[in-house]
């Protein structure tokens, strides 16, 4: 029998729980569920876990797989899932079958290891394949951090040890391109504890490469028929009750702030403002479509426990556009828009790509029927004339539209969500838009959502990553850097700056009193595209010697040779 992927994972992190409290029987159980690229389970111990634990571990996770102990389901009460539990000494446990609006609860058992689980899982432990763990890292009970700050251990599972291997290789050299590391490496950007987590200190060069990409953002909007807007970050209760957020969205926004008696809060969305700027005026059908694009900051509450780096934060600028038209100009919108992404992400060095479209959920949703198969028919044709590869989550559909979700696919094959083209049946209605049709009835837009970048934050953290720091020539904050062999040639070095200058090329001089070869290992390790080393020979000359990031020795050049090959 064959079995899912997300079951053998599920069965290891039961062998992992299972593990580990024979080694430490006095553990309290958390949850352990199967996550992307493995499993882990999180546990309550009377002392801190170290990487040698791990190994003895993992080693009776094998002996217990060697043992194909069988898997058995069965169901208790409510009640006699509580009694069972407590006679287990295990409270969080019992905590969650409390808290679970379920008179019966489900159980797996093999051999005397017994956990609450709804399953599925293989049918013995001899079907999970080779095992192992990774890391050690503390999270708090339920992700709330009121509670209990639990260690948790994270494991993976594959079907062969080349697989495995290949993931671990895979897992060393994310390590090294972590943008956590990079961005402190290369001065980029920081998070302090005195200003609070998940917001982020943009550093000078850091700044400047954000500059370039939203530039850059703005003048290909502004090519593709967009028109750019700005929206205060704040707004009254009113206007957030009229979008529906303060009913659907109140845990992931900030409490109010009390200004001339009303109560105002910060924003979470852009989209509301958008509305408003288009409710100003009656709009006629000849305005449409109307593309408004918008870089956004917004501010959403995160627990703190999920916070990561610039992936997960909790104030973020959101590359925001809103597309309102016409049904008959819904799947021409539709092409352009998911066109536009592609051509954008190509130019940061993305060609892999995967696509996902979620349609209508079966039960709760907005919108007429009709309305929904139209969307979603054209979202299809889109995706399919592009000829990327995609996937169709059915019922994975917001409740007020279907949607493309586009991937990216980084340097070491990693996916990482990106751009996502949403349909909105709901805040039309709530806001009541209208535009005059050609027989002078007013009519509903349809109002598509869209984010490119998905935020500046997170794609920047991407960027990052996929170049491991090695920003193409155009984003490098720092393109070229003058090394000086001596003081003799400081005014030559001057003078070629002042060249580069001119030809908007961003350079800096190190004339500082280290020796060349240090100031070179320097410039590597600042990953500078070029470094141009100046010497007497060079000044008399009045050349350069090159040195390429990603080419090495490139020879002597004049500054004219240099700025052509550049």
């Amino acid at each position: 029998m064959t079995f899912s992927i997300e079951t053998i994972r599920h069965s290891a992190s039961h062998v992992l729980a299972q593990a580990v409290l024979t080694l430490f029987p006095t553990a309290k159980l958390g949850i352990g569920p199967a996550i992307d690229d493995g499993y882990y389970y999180d546990f309550d111990l009377e002392r801190p876990l170290i990487p040698e634990d791990l190994v003895q571990i993992e080693a009776e996770m094998k002996k217990i797989i060697a043992e194909n102990q069988s898997f058995h389901h069965f169901d208790l009460s409510k009640q006699e899932a509580i009694q069972f539990m407590q006679e287990r000494n295990q409270p969080y446990k019992v905590e969650l079958v409390t808290d679970l609006g379920q008179d019966t609860l489900s159980f797996y058992q093999n051999n005397d290891f017994i956990d609450l689980c709804i399953g599925p899982h293989v049918e013995s432990t001899g079907q999970i394949p080779v095992i192992k763990l990774l890391k050690i890292s503390g999270a708090y009970w339920r992700g709330n951090e009121k509670n209990k700050m639990l260690q948790r251990i994270y494991g993976t599972v594959f079907n062969t040890q080349e697989e495995l291997d290949t993931y671990l290789k895979r897992l060393e050299e994310a390590a090294k391109r972590d943008h956590r590391i990079l961005g402190k490496e290369l001065d980029l950007f920081s998070i302090s504890d005195e200003i609070g987590g998940g917001l982020i200190l943009w550093h000078p060069k850091g700044a400047l490469i954000r500059h370039f990409i939203e530039d850059f953002w703005k003048k290909e909007h502004l090519k593709s028929g967009y028109q750019l807007l700005y929206t205060p970050h704040i707004g009254k209760a009113q206007l957030w009750e009229t979008s529906g957020h303060l009913g659907f969205y109140r845990e992931n926004m900030y409490d109010a702030m009390d200004i001339d008696g009303q109560d105002y809060y910060i924003k979470p969305m852009n989209c509301p403002f958008h509305i408003l700027i288009y409710k100003n005026s009656l709009r006629s059908y000849r305005e449409l479509p109307l593309r408004w694009a918008e870089l956004g900051t917004v501010y959403r509450y995160e627990k703190s426990g999920v916070l990561h780096g610039l992936m997960r934060v909790r104030g973020f600028t959101q590359d925001d556009a809103h597309i309102i038209c016409t049904p008959d100009q819904m799947v021409s919108e539709i092409q352009r828009v998911l066109k536009f992404c592609l051509d954008i992400l190509n130019h940061f060095g993305f060609t892999e790509f995967k696509l996902y479209l979620s349609t209508r959920p079966q039960a709760k949703y907005v919108g007429e029927h009709s309305q929904w198969e139209d969307a979603q028919n054209a979202l299809k044709s889109a995706i399919e004339s592009t000829g990327i590869n995609y996937e169709v989550d059915e019922g994975g559909g917001a409740f007020y539209g279907p949607k493309i979700d586009l991937k990216i696919q980084d340097a070491i094959g990693r996916e990482w969500q990106c751009s996502t083209i949403q349909f909105d049946f709901n805040l039309p209605e709530r806001f009541d838009m209208t535009y005059v049709g050609s027989d002078g009835n007013r009519h509903r837009p349809y109002m598509i959502h869209r984010a490119l970048f998905g935020s500046i934050e997170r794609f920047f953290g991407v960027l990052i990553e996929h170049y491991a720091g090695k920003f193409p020539t155009w984003l490098a904050p720092v393109q070229a850097k003058i090394l000086t062999i001596n003081d003799s040639v400081i005014p030559y070095a001057e003078q070629i700056k002042m060249q580069l200058e001119q030809a908007n090329i961003r350079s800096e001089i190190d004339s500082s009193s280290e020796k060349i070869g240090f100031k070179i290992r320097q410039g590597i390790q600042e990953k500078v595209p070029f470094m141009l080393v100046i010497g007497a020979k060079e000044a008399e000359a009045q050349k350069i010697a090159v040195r390429s990031r990603d080419k090495g020795d490139l020879g002597v050049l004049t500054v004219d040779e240099f700025l052509n090959q550049l």
